[in-house]
This record gives C-alpha cells, structure tokens and sequence, in this order.
C-alpha cells in the first residue's frame, strides 16, 4: 500500500542575525544553511495496518507527510502509494487519501459545515448517492448532527476536529494520514477520536499513519511505531517487541503509615509526600517482589498497586539511546 524508498528532502534557510544594519545587508547579500529535513527515509506500510510515526518536533514526521500526500516533491527517492507517485499522479492520489492537520483547517470559517462538505465533493466529484451515504455514515460515527449546520467558527476546538475528520473522509479514501489529530482536544473529545479511528481500521480496513506527541493516542491506535530523528529512521517495530525492550521498569504506587522509605539498588523514589509515594523499580536489577518486601519491612503499607513503564517512558527511553 505505502512503499518509501530513499526518500531525501532539503531546505535552503535564510539566516540573519537582529538589528536593522545587518536586515539591511541581507537585501544585497543572505546567507543560507541547508536544512535536511529528510534523509534516506524508506519504510513500508501493509493495507489497513495503522502505524504510529513519532519523533521530537523537527524530526521530519511532517515533511514525511506532506511527500506523501504530494504537497513536497523530494529531492530524491521513490515514493509509491496505491500504486502511484504522489507528486506526478496528484490528481488520482489525493483522490485516494484523506489528510487531517491538527493546527490547520479544511472548513470555511463563516459557512455552515454541511457546505463545506458539499464544496468538497465537488472538488473530488464524488457522486451525490455516494456523498450522502459517506457523510450519513461518517455523522453517525462521529455523532455531527446539529454541527453539520452551524458555522465552523462557532465550533469548539473538539467539535471541529470531528468535522475535519469526517471532512477528510467523505471522498472515501483508502489512506488516512493524521498529523497531531488531537492536539489541543479535552479528555472526552479524545476518547472520541480514537474510538472513531479505531472503528474506521476495523470497518473499513483503512491504512492510517498516525504522527503525535501524545503517546496515549499511540497506545489507543496502533502495534507499530516508526521512530525518527535528524531526518532518518532510526527504528520499526511493533510497540509490544519494544515495550519487552526498553519497558523493564515497573512503577509502584503506594500509600503508607509509620515508617520511612529509602532509595536502594534499582528502587528509585520518584515523589513522597503525606504518606503517598511513587517509585520506580528497575526490574533488571531489582525484582517486583524484592522491592515490596523492602518497603512492607520500611514502611506500613496501606495500598499497593503496580504498573508497566508508561508510553512515555518509553519514548524517553529511545530518545535517549538514540541521543534525540
């Protein structure tokens, strides 16, 4: 379904210093430095496999997207998708894909948004009969309704990503790509876009590539994570072989009585206060159930519960073995 090859991109930056002598300097001669924001990126992606594609901000996660959508032409590489080359079959590939960009919108401001779906189908002439059975499917997934009629400005921030979402879908796209779907969204508008997701990879088996910083949508979404940083791909691997890898650490969460906790070999006491404290334990030097006899002999225990390393330690994890 997706297939990248060596794909390259560089930027050609102007660079100049503050002041108004040197801007006036920078009208005769500018100076430049040569940004690679991608290089030799290659990976593939299976049909209706959901993959999450992280790495810290100018990892190159967005102009990844934007070749693949065929918004950049890369300055080498093959890129083929569904069996064509984003930037030379535009035309018939964004007629195949759906693009959501978190921090930019599709709908026009100060239309009802059922008019901007309308304008929509004409520009990827989509028949009328198939329009109205995507957009009534998409409204009763994403629960529309009355937002259909009402303008997107007056929208909450949750309720216009709902919009985009089905916006991106109503030609009926057999790739999705989503770049920080859920930035900026409350904890109910959250779990409502990943419920959606999840049902679109199931029901219509639709290929998504997922790029965030919140590793919850991660967790919620995907079994594969592409890692990249300075522009190359540093690491593929279904999340569960990664979590046996680095997920060593156990966190312990405890509240206590009489007594007073010390740091030891693998324990380490991440916050203590009025008889509350997390620790994290590293299961490689210490075990689980080494660590709580250690503590029921320091302290009274009153509540103990144990979890799995986070996502996001995780993700710290691999940052730092990959000094990103």
């Amino acid at each position: 379904m997706i297939e990248l090859e060596g794909i390259c991109k560089t930027f050609r930056v102007a660079r100049r210093d503050g002041g108004f002598a040197r801007a006036a300097r920078a009208l005769w001669r500018r100076e430049y430095t040569l940004v690679h924001a991608l290089q030799d990126v290659s990976f593939r992606i299976g049909d209706g496999e959901a993959v999450g594609y992280i790495g810290p901000n100018g990892a190159g996660k967005s102009s990844t997207i934007k070749v693949m959508s065929g918004i950049l032409t890369p300055d080498s590489g093959t890129c083929v998708i569904d069996g064509l080359t984003p930037w030379r079959d535009r035309r018939a590939h964004v007629s195949r894909i759906g693009v959501v960009f978190g921090q930019r919108s599709q709908l026009w401001w100060d239309v009802p948004v059922i008019d901007s779906m309308e304008l929509l189908r004409d520009v990827y002439r989509v028949p009328e009969r198939t329009f109205r059975r995507n957009l009534d499917e998409l409204s009763g997934m994403l629960d529309l309704g009355d937002l259909l009629r009402t303008p997107a400005r007056q929208l909450s921030l949750g309720q216009r990503m709902r919009c985009e979402l089905a916006a991106s879908l109503v030609h009926g796209p057999r790739v999705l790509f989503l770049d920080e779907p859920t930035i900026g969204l409350d904890a109910v508008s959250k779990l409502a876009v990943r419920a959606f997701i999840r049902r679109l990879v199931r029901e219509r088996g639709t290929t998504v590539l997922l790029t965030t910083h919140d590793m919850q949508d991660i967790e919620a979404l995907t079994e594969r994570i592409l890692l990249i940083g300075g522009g190359r791909i540093l690491l593929d691997g279904s999340l569960a072989s990664l979590k046996a890898r680095y997920g060593g650490g156990r966190r312990l969460t405890l509240t206590y009585g009489a007594g007073r906790m010390e740091p030891m070999p693998g324990l380490r006491i991440l916050s203590d206060a009025q008889g509350r404290a997390e620790l994290s334990v590293d299961t490689g030097v210490l075990p689980v159930s080494a660590a709580i006899e250690a503590l029921s002999r320091a302290v009274e225990i009153r509540d103990l519960s144990v979890q799995d390393a986070t996502a996001e330690e995780l993700v710290a994890h691999l940052y730092e073995e990959f000094h990103i």
